[in-house]
């Protein structure tokens, strides 16, 4: 049942409301006189005083009048809480505007510090959920003032002054709320909460490493870095400086972190090869090989910050660590799978870039299998759970890049790992051609309705070339027959694009309905499929460039004794719909050329300078770039051609 205010329902707090809400800070004024408990008499039904109001609709100069007001006989009531606990001194930690007025009310009372309201919130805490910097310092350097200044059992610089009743500390709330240069500040102060735990067992830095967003990438050319480093007054530079300050403190605080964080210390040591089963035969349980693989049913730990910043792709926070502790690059999780492992399965490719640097310990990396028998091979066809965004590529890209990957994973692969069975009796391509089933099936149909699509353009194309043809600019001589134009130098240029925009257009057919009559094989999306589709598309933008070629050598026939302002009118009019057309294929276009790429340097590989690659070129070379949260590309196919296997890295244990 819901309490009972303590509000007065008469003219003159009417009137008191009033003002209040109209910010008339004389007649505030002059109304509290008239009641015997002044600033603190209540205005509104939860239990506000009028110095509550005044504080959180942060009327600052009023504040701090009736603070003046206030007689020695009443300071007792400033610690007067409302119906949700809080004092003056919390609606004051909202604002950086009341600094001066949150001052006189600790003078006057100074244990409203350590008030809690009902949610367990001190004033400090309140600062930090509201990023208000200047107001935690100020609560800060008073809460260093009055160190041993108690509140029940609990000291005003205690550990739990610093955190609310769920565990949550003012680092992790500062970190929540994306206020990066205040968590810096908390940190440097209170370095004793970089390692506290939440009620989840996540710490500041684990927290940061599941923000993918605050890394967003800083790269750009002179143009960006002038706007990052000029504030200009414009909607869309302002932004883009806001995003490279947070950019910029998001990094700072994770280098401080880091430097105190070891939990990539404690790992696992898995077992290279001898876990391994390469057969069902016989019917052994794969679940039984091992006593240390038969996992029990309980919670897992959280994951170290190191393997959170790969699965969020926090790729800063992966370079700092290994930056900072090179032998982190060893670490292994609780499900025994290793760095390569999580960056293979997330997809971030930068991240195995990185590792693939180290040579060494990569040697070691590719051989290693997680405690479900799953090696790294496997992971290229794992789901991956709690994506960090949403698929923006079309399914056959998506699949061609899952292919391809697939491809580059299996040279590093050692080959007596090639065809490990898992604890689910499967080998890395019976999981992959598992998992990617529902993907083949999305990829047949976007191909199919592409395919359908652009037919319908290239047939219509054609019909208009062919009518074209028979419709001569100028007419024909009525006593030979011949065109009247025809000595004319842009007849030729008439005739010659209009043959050529029915041809590419009719070819573009033939190519389209190659792909609807595909068999859509698993393993045609990796090359064939996409291949064709690139050279239908292809035929099809030049049989629309040709159209209007055409269209604009016919324009240029029949005006050509107009003036100068009416040809470029009509030949900007010409080549407006190609234009547009291009543009709206130009993003499938894009895509399509990777694949093209791929097959040129496939090609080149044929030659001798590419034997002799290193260890580090061939692992590159299959390392597509992943996309960020924050970016806006073109779905494209990021899949890098394919290295010769190197025999450094496809060694025997």
């Amino acid at each position: 049942m819901a309490s009972k205010s303590n509000i007065g329902i008469d003219e003159q707090s009417k009137e008191l409301y009033k003002a209040l809400m109209n910010e008339d800070k004389e007649r505030v004024l002059e109304l509290c006189q008239q009641f015997e408990d002044g600033p603190f008499h209540v205005v509104t039904i939860h239990d506000d005083t009028v110095l509550h109001v005044a504080t959180y609709s942060k009327q600052a100069d009023l504040v701090l009048e009736l603070l003046e007001t206030v007689t020695d006989d009443q300071l007792d009531k400033l610690t007067f809480q409302n119906k949700i606990g809080n004092t003056i001194l919390h609606e004051a930690s909202t604002s950086d505007s009341l600094v001066e007025a949150a001052k006189k009310m600790l003078i006057k009372a100074p244990c409203l510090l350590y008030k809690r309201n009902k949610y367990d919130a001190t004033p400090l805490y309140r600062s930090v959920c509201y990023g208000k910097i200047d107001m935690f310092k100020l609560l800060h350097s008073e809460s260093q003032r009055r160190k041993h200044i108690t509140e029940g059992d609990v000291e005003a610089d205690s550990e739990d002054y610093y955190q609310h009743k769920n565990k949550t500390t003012i680092l992790h709330t500062a970190i929540v709320i994306e206020n990066f240069d205040l968590a810096l500040l908390i940190a440097k102060k209170y370095e004793y909460l970089i390692n506290k735990k939440d009620k989840d067992e996540m710490t500041a830095l684990q927290l940061l490493a599941c923000n993918s967003s605050a890394f967003e990438s800083k790269g750009g050319g002179w143009a960006k870095r002038l706007i990052c480093s000029s504030y200009w007054g414009v909607p869309l530079w302002q932004e883009k400086w806001k995003q490279n300050q947070r950019y910029e403190s998001a990094l700072t605080l994770a280098k401080f972190l880091i430097k105190k964080d070891t939990s990539w210390m404690a790992t696992k040591a898995v077992e290279d090869w001898d876990q391994t089963k390469y057969h069902t035969y016989g019917g052994v349980d794969p679940s039984s090989s091992s006593p240390e693989q038969k996992i029990e049913k309980k919670q897992k730990p959280v994951a170290t910050p190191l393997f959170l910043a790969i699965k969020f792709g926090c790729v800063e926070i992966v370079k700092e660590i290994l930056s900072e502790y090179p032998w982190a690059v060893e670490h292994i999780d609780h499900d025994g799978r290793t760095i390569l492992h999580r960056a293979i399965k997330y997809r971030e490719m930068q991240i195995m870039e990185i590792v693939a640097r180290m040579e060494v310990p990569m040697r070691r990396l590719v051989r290693k299998v997680d405690r479900h028998n799953n090696t790294i091979l496997h992971m290229v066809g794992e789901k991956t759970d709690d994506p960090v965004v949403p698929v923006v590529q079309s399914p056959a890209f998506l699949l061609q890049d899952n292919l391809l990957l697939f491809e580059r994973v299996r040279e590093i692969c050692p080959s007596h790992l090639l065809n490990t069975i898992n604890m689910d009796n499967k080998t890395a391509q019976q999981l992959f051609d598992a998992e990617n089933q529902e993907l083949r099936d999305k990829a047949k149909d976007w191909l199919k309705s592409t395919a359908e699509h652009s037919s319908l353009v290239a047939i219509l194309i054609a019909t208009v070339a062919f009518a074209a043809a028979y419709t001569i600019p100028g007419g024909p001589n009525q006593s030979t027959g011949l065109p009247i134009l025809l000595n004319q130098p842009f007849f030729v240029v008439f005739t010659m694009t209009d043959v050529l925009s029915l041809t590419f257009a009719l070819t573009s057919v033939i190519i389209f309905l190659r792909i609807l009559t595909s068999p859509f094989r698993l393993n045609d999306f990796k090359q064939s499929l996409p291949q064709i589709l690139m050279l239908g598309v292809t035929f099809l933008i030049l049989s629309v460039s040709m159209m209007m070629f055409a269209f604009a050598a016919t324009v240029i026939l029949m005006i050509h004794t107009r003036g100068q302002w009416t040809k470029i009118a009509l030949y900007t009019a010409s080549f407006l719909p190609v234009s547009i057309f291009a543009l709206s294929y130009l993003p499938l276009y894009l895509s399509l050329m990777k694949t093209f790429k791929y097959s040129l340097k496939k090609v080149a590989m044929i030659f001798p300078h590419c034997t002799g690659a290193s260890v580090l070129s061939c692992v590159k070379s299959f390392l597509p770039k992943r996309s960020r949260p924050n970016q806006i590309e073109t779905p494209v196919s990021t899949c890098p051609p394919k290295s010769q296997a190197s025999p450094n890295l496809v060694e025997m244990v």
